[in-house]
């Protein structure tokens, strides 16, 4: 009885030392995670002046209709970048090159919507949001460089099948400026476009029309207005998607 009330006691003591350690683990890591989020929040700005060249807001609820906006821009789209303006149903892609579930859309319909666009069977918007911070603002800016050089597809699928972990810094110059080149835009413009930040107040554009349109999350996909169910598996299921969209028509 007493050998048994000894390991007893000794298995308590085993246990409460394994909840301290897991506690101060636990600790450890809220401490190193805020201690990230403060860095970002004071990178973050440094990164947008230093590459962008211009400092903005990441969280905006008013549309600037002054802004410079891509040519393929639509103001009653909430400045989206339309492909087949004139064509039927209509997709809205609401994205954040840094959105780790955006690229699992893009990796299962991406090809899709792709072909969608370059085909004109259906009136394919994309809508390009920095929820994630600096770095998704100095993409979404290049995007729209890409966008002014026809170019955009291409630049958007490249930064989906090269994407890095959110806010690692690695989205400088010179490997924005390497992305355009190798989705086969002409370096100095390019460079000059995302150096200067010339789309940088259209991206506070986007964000106030999405907040507008109470998008919330990463990726958002409507087809005529009304979103794909999120329960229903077609954001990363291609037959599933591709079912969506029949039923709406395209064919």
């Amino acid at each position: 009885m007493a050998e048994e009330s000894k390991e007893s006691r000794s298995q308590a003591r085993l246990a409460a030392a394994a909840e301290r350690k897991a506690l101060a683990e636990a600790a450890a890591k809220k401490a190193r995670r805020s201690r990230m989020l403060v860095s970002l929040a004071v990178v973050a700005p440094i990164l947008l002046v230093v590459i962008v060249g211009v400092s903005i807001s990441l969280v905006k609820t008013k549309v600037d209709s002054t802004v410079t906006a891509p040519s393929i821009a639509s103001k009653a789209d909430g400045y989206g970048l339309v492909f087949n303006a004139s064509a039927k149903p209509q997709i809205d892609v609401w994205e954040d090159f840094q959105c780790p579930a955006c690229k699992n859309f893009e990796d299962a319909n991406g090809a899709t919507v792709h072909t969608l666009a370059t085909t004109g069977k259906a009136r394919v918007v994309f809508h390009s949001l920095s929820f994630l911070g600096a770095e998704s603002v100095i993409l979404a800016n290049a995007g729209a460089c890409a966008a002014d050089e026809g170019k955009f597809l291409q630049f958007h699928d490249y930064l989906y099948k090269n994407q890095k972990p959110e806010n690692s810094a690695y989205w400088g110059l010179n490997r924005v400026t390497a992305a355009g080149v190798a989705a086969g835009l002409p370096k100095k413009s390019f460079t000059e476009c995302v150096k200067s930040g010339k789309f940088a107040k259209w991206v506070e554009n986007i964000a106030a029309d999405g907040a507008k349109a109470n998008i919330n999350q990463t990726p958002t996909v409507l087809i005529n207005g009304k979103e794909i169910d999120r329960n229903s598996g077609a954001y990363i299921d291609s037959s599933l998607f591709n079912k969506a969209l029949a039923d709406a028509g395209v064919k």
